[in-house]
């Protein structure tokens, strides 16, 4: 009997079209012998769909006109079974509509990649692949990411980090702090987005200004460090958990600028650079832009990239080692893409950031190492089943007498009772 596996993307975040495209491509390459593929569209209000247009790509041209055509359904854990059901509900007859066994998020950014949707996915007692709430809270979060690998002996770059807040009520003396902690120049971004998005520059003070201003346009809290010189941009991804993971081939992009921007990640039109590009498998191959390149429509995997990357045999070891260790002691699972900097002069490696859900889920990184596309999200699901067999044997319930006894004095409004 097939795994009915739940395929979610979208949702409330400034990457939700990215995760279409990164869904979509996985949809196209799953071994439909073994699994009974299920794509569930999240809106960007979090209404959640299904149906036969769900996963094809050119449907979300028109997303109203899909939605129409598309069901609603809420999840619900049913006698131990996840079931989508129709929402609303019919008058008359069953509203069921069909159930999954495992849930594969594949989104990316706030809202959906940061521990939330895991979260909604931990309540329906599910398993789901990837990253658990806390481990896809803390990969998210880029500043309490920084200070739990530091802690861990994982070299990244010191930051300052400052609230809304913080600079409605003295943007001058943010500056100021900057400027005398750190110096020019440096790169200032959103704290807890992805895709590159509100991240830039900074040589001056007005430059400073405007970087500030935008990147708070995205978030409520943004991370400001120095920015590397003579940079050299390194990406490495790590498949498995927190007992053995394994890290890919190691990969160079190449940039416009000096930041990797969001064009370069999604809009660019050259080739993947030795990689098979946006290759799909099933129906939907050749639908997001070939087997070769793609340009636009293939996510991360038509990033203009050098694989492998150019670097020595000991510097990519080292990148390796540290992916590996930075997986592991974040908690990941599944499938994530760490991204290094390196100073081409000094020699000094810096860990970036962790994505833990990569764009095209990295796939491209991991067919120079032998692993296709298929095996990889094969592993992913057998991942997602070992940690709910794990958890199986976790007691969640503590037997006691303590509302025996309790007595709430004024009923309902007995606000020193409620304490206990």
């Amino acid at each position: 009997m097939k795994i009915k596996v739940g395929v979610m993307f979208g949702g409330k975040s400034v990457e939700h079209e990215i995760s279409i495209i990164s869904a979509i491509q996985a949809i196209g390459s799953m071994n439909t012998e073994k699994y009974d593929v299920i794509p569930i569209y999240i809106t960007k209000n979090n209404e959640f769909y299904v149906g036969s247009s769900v996963g094809e790509i050119e449907n979300y041209r028109n997303i109203p006109a899909l939605l129409k055509e598309s069901t609603r359904v809420i999840l619900v854990n049913d006698g131990g079974l996840v079931k989508l059901i129709r929402y609303p509900a019919k008058r008359f007859g069953s509203s069921y509509v069909d159930y999954i066994d495992v849930a594969f998020p594949i989104v990316h950014g706030t809202n959906v990649e940061d521990g939330t949707l895991q979260g909604f996915l931990t309540m329906l007692d599910i398993p789901y692949v990837g990253c658990d709430v806390i481990s896809s809270a803390v990969g998210m979060d880029k500043y309490v990411m920084k200070t739990v690998l530091k802690d861990n002996n994982i070299p990244v770059l010191d930051c300052l980090c400052f609230n809304a807040k913080e600079y409605d009520c003295g943007n001058d003396e943010v500056v100021d702090a900057i400027e005398k902690r750190i110096g020019f120049p440096v790169i200032v971004k959103p704290v807890n987005l992805g895709s590159s998005i509100g991240i830039s520059k900074a040589d001056g003070r007005e430059k400073l200004y405007e970087s500030l201003d935008m990147a708070f346009c995205y978030a409520d809290k943004v991370l400001v460090e120095r920015a590397v010189q003579n940079l050299k941009e390194i990406n490495c991804s790590v498949c498995g958990d927190y007992e053995h993971a394994e890290p890919s081939e190691c990969e160079e992009p190449v940039n416009s600028d000096d930041i990797l921007s969001f064009s370069d990640k999604y809009l660019g039109s050259g080739s993947s650079g030795g990689t098979k590009g946006a290759k799909v498998g099933g129906k939907l191959g050749g639908k997001l832009g070939g087997s070769k390149s793609g340009g636009s429509k293939s996510g991360m995997a038509s990033l203009k990239r050098k694989i492998p990357a150019e670097i020595t045999d000991e510097q990519k070891a080292t990148i390796q080692k540290y992916a590996v260790d930075a997986f592991k002691c974040l908690g990941c699972s599944g499938v994530s893409r760490i991204d290094f900097m390196m100073d081409t002069k000094s020699g000094e490696i810096f860990l970036n950031e962790i994505n833990t859900i990569p764009g095209s889920l990295s796939f491209y990184l991991w067919e120079p190492v032998g692993v296709p596309y298929s095996k990889l999200l094969d592993k992913m699901i057998s991942l997602a089943l070992k940690r709910e067999r794990e958890q199986e044997g976790i007691t969640y319930a503590f037997e006691s007498n303590v509302l025996e006894g309790v007595s709430l004095g004024g009923g309902a409004k007995g606000a020193k009772g409620s304490k206990m």
